[in-house]
């Protein structure tokens, strides 16, 4: 099935059922609504017996602040607010320094409301899509939620609580920082961050002007028309290198009020200033909280560097406090041995053992089926051990641990022969360990098996894979992950395929359109949930493997199982699609083109009055005024007051 609404396609495979987007035909109008229409003739192609259903998760118990609806904003419902200091601290030592950092140990940060300017909720579109009726449906891609409070508490602005939807916010990030901390109160309420910042002071590394160009050189014709864009790179790079890390560091210290007690921060980061990034962490979030550099691969090949190649980015994690407890899952990767000569014994399936041939190592399609590889481990412990020092009769030989002690006691010697896990080893024993016993190994912070993203549609993209580890080891189910850095929205896309809730930001235009435009048309395995009437914050089930040591093996019974937090258990004929969100933005003053398209409002006051215009008037001089104009130096022009026009009044 596809719908389109404001040139977005949203797409839904159906398990099969349409065998292209062609069979499903629609019409979008300038309002936001899609004239949807099925051709009934494709219909007889579902089977039966299949039921296909369209889930989302539901995020039970999670609620968040009614924040102001764009058309009901106003001075009087939402009042201009005053800044907000933070401050840095002026004591640590070591320290970086740089140009500014010396000045700039106190800053101010205007406190602004988000607005909602679109509510979207993809399951709503198909289910309504779905219902038997005849003949075409309209449907709208905004449909307001259930939960949506009536107009006396609507326009009572973060006094009252609605159920959770996920956020995509346009707005610069450290305003949309701080408006979630002073005006919505989630500091400490944040499990994960997640920041992937341009990674140095090159234009064409930074942004991308337009939706469907990628190709981003340092040239006139790449610069965007966004005001806001043109704003940040000059914000951000004015000063190079100073500029850079003075955006970083003032970031970072929102980011850090936003974690939970238990939560963690990931900066994705290039060699050109992971040592910097590194530097900035130890001071926002002290040394003694740094977790790990992940070095993961972002490369599939080399392309000919003048010397040596550049194969890896890096990922700086710091926990909010390691003191206290961090929120931390093992992850595994499946244990790659074919090649590695150390597991060169097989046991065939009528239980004879030998070694394998030079072919049969480097590939075990080479072997009988059922066939169990294992390697031959020493049964010398590493410590020394007094009531495991005896001799062992073993096949008409004895046998003892030189300079040493064996690695269980007599019960367990006994338990291995009887499982015939013990063989001859020259003048000792050797111990049988079979790969089916513990298949896989704890991921470590070298990540050699990522490469970089498939079907690129933003100029700096993730690789999910690389963002999906970090989630999966830090937060569970249910958890908030904040990106100030949207991009694609890989960070939302990752956040809502596992089911934890996510708030993005992003000051581009682009990103956001693409963002939203991948949101809407992602679709996910349905994950089976630990316990269904809790909804997703119970948990989800995994896959296990089997985690045998040689002491579980010894003492039977003793077995350890490994969960698998990346292999949940898929619900089959269950499709599950984007949850509701909305899409929010940092008020600012609307910029309109000066290219002849814009449509010409002639007429007096009063006639003017009633195309709208003047009914954004106020909503523009509280902008004005909330905002101000930013100069060149990094200047800033403020009003203390804003007024109409004497000629303007009297003519409305």
């Amino acid at each position: 099935m596809g719908i389109r609404g404001q040139g977005i396609w949203l797409q839904f495979y159906m398990a099969g059922h349409f065998k292209n987007w062609s069979e499903c035909g629609m019409v979008g109008n300038s309002n936001g609504m899609c004239h949807i229409t099925l051709n009934e003739e494709i219909m007889p192609r579902k089977k039966s017996h299949e039921k296909v259903e369209v889930e989302t998760y539901d995020h039970k118990g999670a609620k968040r602040k009614n924040i102001p609806l764009v058309g009901l904003v106003s001075s009087v419902t939402d009042p201009i607010d005053h800044k907000k200091k933070y401050q840095h601290d002026p004591h640590i030592d070591p320290y970086l320094s740089w140009a500014g950092k010396k000045e700039g140990t106190e800053f101010e940060v205007q406190n602004v409301s988000l607005h909602i300017h679109e509510r979207i909720d993809p399951q709503r579109i198909i289910k309504s899509f779905l219902k038997k009726d005849t003949g075409p449906k309209q449907v709208s891609l905004f449909e307001q939620p259930d939960n949506e409070p009536p107009l006396n508490k609507a326009i009572d602005f973060y006094k009252h609580e609605q159920d959770w939807t996920n956020r995509l916010i346009a707005g610069d990030s450290l305003l949309v920082m701080n408006s979630l901390l002073n005006k919505e109160g989630i500091a400490g309420k944040v499990q994960m961050i997640y920041m992937d910042p341009p990674y140095g002071i090159k234009y064409n590394s930074n942004f991308q002007p337009f939706v469907d160009k990628k190709d981003v050189k340092d040239r006139d014709e790449d610069i965007p028309a966004e005001p806001e864009m043109i704003q940040a790179f000059r914000d951000m790079w004015e000063l190079d290198i100073h500029s850079y890390l003075t955006h970083l560091r003032d970031r970072l210290l929102l980011a850090k009020e936003l974690l939970h007690e238990s939560g963690s921060v990931f900066v994705q980061i290039s060699d050109e200033n992971v040592h910097h990034v590194r530097e900035l962490l130890d001071e926002i979030f002290e040394p003694e909280n740094f977790m790990s550099l992940i070095t993961f691969r972002k490369k599939t090949r080399p392309l000919r560097a003048s010397y040596l190649e550049s194969m890896s980015d890096y990922i700086v994690w710091y926990a909010r406090n390691k003191e206290k407890g961090v929120k931390f899952h093992k992850l595994f990767i499946d244990q790659i041995i074919e090649g590695d000569k150390s597991w060169k014994w097989v046991e065939l399936p009528d239980g004879v053992r030998r070694i394998m041939s030079e072919e049969e190592i480097n590939n075990h399609e080479l072997l009988p089926k059922n066939s169990r590889i294992f390697q031959i481990v020493s049964m010398i412990a590493a410590g020394f051990t007094p009531s495991c020092v005896f001799e062992i009769e073993f096949k008409g030989n004895k046998y003892s641990p030189k300079n040493g002690s064996w690695v269980t006691n007599k019960e367990g010697i006994n338990n291995l022969i009887k499982q015939n896990r013990i063989v001859n080893a020259g003048k000792t024993l050797g111990l049988i360990l079979y790969h089916e016993d513990y298949p896989v190994t704890e991921l470590n912070n070298l990540w050699a098996r990522t490469v970089g993203p498939k079907d690129k549609i933003y100029v700096v993209q993730t690789n999910t894979t690389i963002v999906e580890k970090c989630l999966l080891m830090c937060t569970d189910p249910g958890d908030l992950v904040f990106d100030p850095t949207c991009g694609s929205g890989t960070t939302a896309f990752v956040a809502e395929q596992w089911g934890r809730r996510w708030i993005t930001c992003d000051t581009s235009r682009v990103a956001i359109t693409l963002a939203k435009q991948r949101l809407m048309t992602a679709n996910f395995d349905y994950y089976e949930l630990a316990h269904k009437a809790e909804g997703i914050r119970s948990g989800l089930k995994y896959r296990t493997v089997p985690h045998l040591t040689v002491k579980s093996i010894a003492q039977e019974g003793a077995e350890k199982e490994e969960t698998l937090y990346d292999q949940p258990i898929i619900e089959k004929n269950k499709v599950r699609v984007t949850g509701p969100f909305t899409v929010e933005a940092v008020p600012s003053l609307r910029i309109k083109p000066f290219d002849g398209k814009e449509p010409k409002i002639e007429g007096n006051g009063r006639e003017l009055s009633q195309t709208g215009e003047t009914g954004n008037q106020t909503l523009y001089r509280d902008e004005l005024k909330t905002t101000g104009i930013r100069t060149t130096g990094g200047k800033k022009i403020e009003f203390s007051m804003v007024e109409p026009m004497v000629d303007y009044r009297r003519n409305v």
